[in-house]
């Protein structure tokens, strides 16, 4: 079992370092490949008014001082072609956003890179579907590919996870991942900022390992109640190592 983790959006330097510092430590502890995971700019905001991060040079400066102080590998969005090759001379995986998942344009330009692409499963996509991301993907001459589950657009502000999900990802031949705090998010609420279910984050987690994710994806923060972004559904830090322990017993079980 993998782990990527980190808080949504870079918001200085020091919050950053913190996070990614205690991070390695806890994945040491718990013999956990970690990918640091966090955003430059978080453009899929629900209003004009939402923070978008420290933009790409200055955010993935933060990455390349993570990566010279700790030697972890990290993992960022990319919303754009152009952001493709910048963003790689730093970033180990390039994530494409659930809403941009069809984009054959930001696809190929990530693929191009050589690195590994992590695609999020769109709210709106089934996991049948997600096979032609990955196809343009490997089309582009890379092998390199995951696939994140962060659930399913229930109404218009909630999501679902549907677990039978997993055996149709897997058809891929591809690690498949599940983001179990993007999931609990309630978007698209009349206040302009999106909603959540932190307090379910365990219970989603410990499904994903019992039916047999590769990897889990959990967003985290010192104090998520001041965050800058996805404050509503990110895992309070001092939470993880003690939900980590529950986790690798259940996937040791299985």
């Amino acid at each position: 079992m993998f782990l990527i983790a980190g808080p949504c959006a870079i918001e200085n330097r020091d919050i950053t370092l913190t996070t990614a510092e205690a991070l390695k430590r806890i994945a040491q502890d718990m013999h956990i490949e970690l990918y640091f995971k966090s955003s430059f700019d978080k453009a899929n905001r629900t209003s004009v008014n939402g923070i978008r991060g420290m933009g790409l040079n200055a955010g993935i400066q933060a990455f390349a001082d993570i990566k010279s102080k700790l030697n972890i590998p990290c993992i960022t969005d990319v919303h754009e072609p152009y952001q493709c090759p910048v963003a790689a001379q730093v970033i180990d995986i390039l994530q494409i956003p659930a809403f941009l998942c069809r984009q054959t344009d930001l696809l190929v330009a990530a693929a191009k890179t050589g690195k590994v692409v992590n695609v999020k499963k769109g709210q709106f996509m089934s996991p049948e579907a997600m096979r032609f991301a990955v196809e343009k993907v490997r089309a582009a001459g890379n092998e390199q590919v995951l696939i994140t589950e962060r659930g399913t657009t229930f109404g218009y502000t909630d999501l679902v996870v549907d677990f039978r999900g997993v055996k149709e990802l897997k058809r891929n031949a591809c690690p498949v991942v599940f983001d179990a705090t993007h999931s609990l998010q309630q978007p698209n609420q009349a206040k302009g900022v999106t909603g959540g279910r932190p307090d379910l984050i365990e219970t989603m987690a410990k499904a994903a390992v019992a039916v047999g994710f590769d990897g889990l994806f959990m967003e985290t923060h010192p104090e998520p109640a001041k965050a800058l972004s996805d404050g509503a559904n990110m895992l309070p830090l001092n939470q993880l190592h003690d939900l980590l322990v529950k986790l690798v017993r259940i996937r040791k079980a299985i």
